[in-house]
């Protein structure tokens, strides 16, 4: 890989250098935001009001089913850049080979499975319950289109993954730019010009997956370092499999718990009628522009720490945490309140009925300025993570994030009136408990983990040298052997 597309992330300030590696993933997840936000808007603006609301409601049931899946590319980066902080060449390259391989197989289930129950799920969470709606029908043939491009979804997914895992995060955004623009464009042809409703928009987007899925591919192909692809070695290994799992499976099971419990309040949006739900979709989607920025911080402290923890550099990971936290903070308070200022005409954009614009400006109040708590819980997992602690953030955020909130759907919210703004107060509250929870954890694996990173044998790295040396008379040896006598010290999971 050539320096200009790499950043170290063992070397250098720290706060300056998680900035500058941020900002292309907060790039990359703002396009995600905005090509699925055009989804809506041309939706919306030629199609009609069921047909917003159709896409609308397939948003929780999609991430849902997704995140299980999706959870494993963190997995993935965790544990590609923990080796490239080892210097473990080895290990990255057979990292490399299962994680593409293992994102076909999970790419080829998911979309069986997202074909098959799509109908059966929407229609239990009450979408389109109206009379005379055709809310359901929509969004079932919307989701069973957009499923079949899941192979095309996970294979970039991981892909990006292993590129951020080594510093690269440019061209994951280049790559998700020149898809997004054929997805803009198609959705514009197959709505506007075929009258093809919520089938064009789920056309574009898989057409759009599967480029992108293709140029990180090539990318990866044409790479001369640690992180190449040679699809003549793709297998899977069985303990670069294990680490993948060990660190994403926690992951994959937070996100879809959490998702869950926003599919039970997308289901109680659901009871308020499909105006709300088009409001509800329409503030969404403004509101992901800053779950993306929080996420590009994470997957930032996440990738630095995990890379200073295979190196061993203990005062690295602690100004990580700090600088993450800074960076999250600020950044996320500054967007919140200039989305609050723009808040109605920004929501002109999805719709234009009163009742849906009343209906996403209420739930903004209660959930854009606080957005930074949740920026503040996905930090301290983002730290855990990258010391290798995956299943306990996991068993809190079930607790803190997705037990409280069934619990409030079923017992403060209706006790409370059961009104729209009752049923969204639960965010803010989920986050700040959650974040708390994490907190208290950091600092029990900071006594027991970090505090005694010194004591662990030092990891050696090879000269330049040694490193052409190896490459050149045991590069067979280096994809069939899967023997462990370079391994890393255990994965922390205090």
């Amino acid at each position: 890989m050539s320096r200009s597309k790499k950043r170290d992330l063992c070397q250098g300030p720290i706060l300056s250098n998680m900035f500058m590696y941020a900002l292309p993933v907060m790039a990359t997840g703002i396009l995600q935001v905005l090509y699925n936000a055009a989804d809506t808007i041309v939706i919306g603006q030629f199609a009609g009001d069921q047909s917003l609301a159709a896409v609308s409601c397939t948003g929780a049931l999609t991430n849902l089913i997704v995140n299980l899946f999706l959870g494993l590319s963190t997995g993935v980066l965790t544990v590609v850049a923990r080796h490239i902080g080892a210097a473990h060449h080895k290990r990255v390259r057979q990292s490399v080979h299962t994680s593409i391989l293992l994102a076909l197989a999970c790419g080829v289930f998911l979309m069986v499975l997202g074909v098959l129950i799509s109908g059966p799920m929407l229609k239990l969470m009450g979408a389109g319950a109206e009379a005379g709606s055709t809310v359901l029908p929509k969004a079932t043939l919307y989701m069973r289109i957009y499923f079949l491009g899941a192979p095309g979804f996970l294979v970039y997914n991981f892909g990006a993954s292993i590129l951020r895992a080594a510093g690269d995060t440019k061209r994951p955004l280049i790559y998700l730019t020149v898809s997004g623009f054929l997805n803009v464009a198609l959705n514009l042809v197959f709505v506007i010009v075929f009258h093809m409703d919520v089938a064009g928009v789920a056309v574009a987007t898989i057409a759009s997956q599967y480029l992108s899925a293709v140029l990180v591919v090539v990318c990866l192909l044409r790479e001369t370092g640690d992180i190449r692809l040679e699809l003549k070695r793709l297998r899977i290994y069985p303990k670069r499999l294990t680490e993948i799992l060990r660190m994403g499976i926690p992951s994959g099971i937070q996100s879809t718990l959490f998702s869950f419990s926003n599919v039970l309040i997308q289901s109680t949006v659901n009871s308020f009628g499909d105006l709300y739900v088009a409001g509800n979709g329409a503030a969404s989607q403004i509101e992901n522009v800053l779950y993306t920025t929080t996420n590009s911080f994470y997957t930032a402290t996440m990738a630095f720490t995990s890379q200073n923890f295979g190196a061993h550099k203990k005062d690295r990971i602690k100004k990580t945490l700090l600088s993450g936290l800074f960076l999250n903070t600020v950044t996320i308070l500054t967007l919140s309140s200039i989305v609050m200022l723009f808040a109605d005409t920004l929501l002109s954009l999805f719709t234009t009925n009163p009742v849906a614009l009343e209906a996403a400006r209420h739930r903004m109040q209660l959930t854009t300025m606080f957005t930074f708590v949740g920026g503040i819980m996905d930090i301290f997992t983002g730290h855990l993570r990258g010391l290798g602690a995956s299943l306990v953030p996991m068993l809190t955020t079930l607790a803190g994030v997705c037990g409280l909130r069934v619990v409030w759907i079923f017992t403060a919210f209706p006790l409370l009136g059961g009104t729209w703004d009752m049923l969204y107060l639960c965010y803010p509250i989920t986050w700040a408990v959650t974040a708390f929870a994490h907190f208290l954890y950091s600092r029990y694996v900071k006594r027991t983990v970090l505090d005694r990173l010194s004591d662990r044998p030092a990891i050696s790295t090879p000269s330049p040298t040694e490193e052409v040396s190896t490459e050149e008379t045991s590069a067979v040896a280096d994809f069939d052997d899967d023997s462990d006598e370079d391994e890393l010290a255990p994965l922390a999971q205090p």
